[in-house]
């Protein structure tokens, strides 16, 4: 029924010999599969075993999704057991007329992964249809004055098989006077001629009847006839001679309709009715009929129809010229189509994926292309080729059909469509080009890392701050799309052990608000410092090698600061300097006693009702980079729970000086501003 490109086997089957030998060649070109298969098959019959022939199991059939692409579909697959099964009708001259070889050429596309093999079926000419004539009887009428040896040429039967199915001889009843030779056209057709073996007398007999019988050479042979009468005429002693016996042109197809093609000429010695010329067709079919136009006086052979050449690309067409004496002549004339770039190349998609992942490999197959041209030559040779500058590329398979491959990286956050044409153009003059659109949607992948907003976050928290109190919120973004973008946050590295760590503050996983868990002492926790992270994923960077980078801002923080408390150091001086001026002033000695040892009463139990009390804020913002030093902090503090209110000013005692010797450990990459603040208490009292 079929067979595989490769040696024939006893049944008229070929298979390949070796399957391992195409998977070898397998990157270079597609498998080729090959069956040979009469015409007319009944539907459903098989053509052979595509699975078994391609080296699949039955089992990798579902996955597969074998499937033909043709124009028209003359065959299925089963996706039972691979086989390959006749669909619709087959009839070889419907497909290819009167072609020596009729081969159906079609593709097989498969997935996972996607491919195509190709398959060509051979079908085989059977003897389904007899020779035939176009009329059952026939009239010749032949001068009593012919030569013994004239010939006269007869209608040809026609036989659309092919081959030695095709019309092979022809035959005439036994008769006297007649016999018959066969000829060939350059066509390799074949027609008869009825020559005169004895001289005609018309008294003797004025007709004969005779029998032609065409025969094909199909096992059993099939026949047809047609009756002949041949009418003796009276005498008429020269025949027309034709210039040529064969009359040569090349026309160009899609020629307008009404274009002469060329002219015939024959001419007799006779004079008067019997040198009178009439030109007409014979031996041509009905289609070449309607092609053509032959003027039966001047014989010149006009077109009557559109020339194709992808329908048909020579014609022979037999003329007869008579003359008033009814004497015949004939000749042929041979019309080559010449072929012209009238048809634009087919381009179309069987298979193809709208959507990819962004982080396809390279090479990866996006679409299968088939591009068809019905012109032949240059004009039917076709590039395909993509429109514009993307990510992918177009990769010949075979002379007609090509691969939608990736050629470069895949962003779905920079483009997440393309929108691609595939144009295929012939290279006929001038070329004609097709075009046909791809929308490709790239699909989202987890391939960003969230990003925070800043690189880092500075926080001011007021010591004794209520628990549970909303402190500050980190905040970042993922360019990703749907889970791929949703964005946690959990503390991964602090100063602190992380037990400790928890009972001073937290992070909402999906918010990124900070809140305190209890409330801060300065004392104690002046500086915190947090490491966040933004998702799962996220992997902690070694924050301890790298050094602090620059930050103008802290930088501007810190000369704010150092200006600030100057300014206040000179606001304190003023003030004390004032109130001595004014007290030096003052004619009465008590008013400096209160600035003299133990002038000051610590026998009263309370504070002197005049005096005044203010309040000097001092705030600094100390920025500590990396690997510093210890640094010492020394400030003269107040300590009211010693000395009574009354005695703060006079009582050295109450003095004392504060030394901090802390080392926070601090991480590069991250940079912590510290504010120490405190209040400095002056009591005012006016001395009578």
């Amino acid at each position: 029924m079929g067979d595989r490109l490769g040696q024939k086997g006893p049944a008229g089957r070929r298979r390949l010999p070796f399957l391992f030998l195409l998977s070898l060649f397998s990157p270079v070109l597609p498998e080729q599969i090959r069956y040979t298969i009469p015409e007319e098959l009944a539907m459903g019959s098989l053509v052979g075993n595509l699975a078994k022939d391609l080296g699949l199991g039955v089992r990798d059939l579902p996955t597969r999704n074998l499937r033909i692409s043709a124009q028209k579909k003359f065959f299925t697959v089963s996706t039972e057991n691979g086989d390959l099964l006749v669909s619709d009708r087959i009839d070889r001259e419907q497909i290819c007329g009167k072609k020596s070889t009729c081969v159906l050429e079609l593709e097989m596309v498969s997935e996972k992964p996607l491919n195509f093999f190709h398959i060509s079926v051979v079908i085989q000419d059977v003897n389904d249809n007899p020779p035939t004539f176009s009329r059952n009887i026939t009239e010749l009428e032949i001068s009593e004055l012919a030569l013994t040896g004239a010939t006269f040429s007869l209608e040809s039967a026609q036989d659309s098989d092919v081959g030695v199915n095709s019309l092979q001889q022809y035959y005439l009843n036994p008769n006297p006077h007649f016999s018959l030779i066969q000829k060939e056209n350059p066509d390799g057709s074949r027609y008869p001629e009825l020559v005169v073996k004895t001289p005609l007398d018309r008294e003797e007999q004025s007709y004969h009847h005779l029998v032609l019988t065409a025969v094909d050479g199909g096992d059993p042979s099939r026949s047809c006839t047609t009756q002949i009468r041949v009418v003796v005429a009276d005498a008429n002693d020269n025949p027309p001679v034709f210039t040529q016996d064969v009359y040569r042109a090349s026309v160009r197809e899609n020629l307008p309709v009404g274009s002469s093609v060329l002219s015939v000429m024959a001419t007799d010695l006779d004079e008067g009715v019997n040198a009178e010329i009439t030109y007409a067709f014979i031996n041509i079919g009905n289609v070449v009929r309607q092609l053509f136009k032959l003027d039966s006086k001047t014989g010149e052979l006009t077109t009557g129809g559109e020339l194709d050449f992808e329908e048909r690309e020579s014609y022979t067409i037999g003329v007869e010229a008579k003359d008033g004496g009814r004497h015949t002549a004939h000749c042929k004339i041979q019309i080559d189509i010449l072929d012209e770039n009238d048809n634009a190349p087919e381009v179309t998609l069987d298979s193809e994926s709208k959507h990819i992942q962004e982080d396809a490999e390279l090479g990866t197959v996006v679409a299968l292309i088939k591009t068809h041209d019905l012109d032949s030559g240059f004009n039917g040779e076709v590039f395909c080729q993509l429109k514009g500058k993307f990510p992918f590329k177009i990769v010949q398979d075979t002379k007609n059909t090509y691969k939608l491959v990736t050629d470069g990286a895949l962003d779905r956050e920079q483009t997440p469509e393309y929108n691609i044409t595939i144009t295929v153009t012939d290279r006929g003059k001038p070329p004609l080009s097709s075009n046909r659109s791809v929308t490709l949607n790239i699909i989202d992948v987890n391939d960003n890392a969230p990003v925070f907003e800043q690189a880092f976050y500075l926080i001011h928290v007021a010591e004794n701050n209520p628990p549970g109190a909303s402190i500050a919120q980190v905040s970042a973004s993922d360019p990703d799309l749907g889970p791929n973008s949703c964005v946690s946050y959990s503390i991964v590295a602090s100063d602190l052990e992380p037990r400790a760590l928890a009972s001073y503050v937290s992070v909402s996983a999906q918010s990124g608000v900070v809140f305190a868990q209890r409330a801060f002492d300065h004392e104690h926790t002046a500086t915190l410092l947090l490491v966040f992270a933004d998702s799962l994923q996220e992997v902690l960077p070694d924050v301890s090698d790298r050094p602090a980078p620059s930050d103008p801002q802290a930088e501007l923080q810190f000369y704010l600061v150092v200006a600030l408390a100057l300014i206040s150091v000179l606001f304190l001086l003023a003030v004390i300097l004032a109130v001595a001026l004014s007290l030096r002033r003052s004619s009465s000695p008590a008013s400096w006693s209160c600035f003299q040892t133990n002038v000051c009463s610590k026998t009263e139990s309370g504070v002197l009702p005049n005096y005044s009390e203010g309040t000097l804020p001092y705030s600094y913002n100390l920025c500590a980079a990396s690997h510093s030093s210890k640094t010492e902090f020394k400030f003269l503090n107040i300590k009211p729970e010693n000395v009574p209110p009354q005695d703060l000013l006079c009582n050295e005692a109450s003095w004392f000086e504060s030394t901090s010797n802390e080392d926070p450990q601090m991480i590069s990459n991250s940079v912590c501003l510290q504010q120490v603040s405190y209040f400095k208490t002056l009591y005012f009292h006016n001395c009578n």
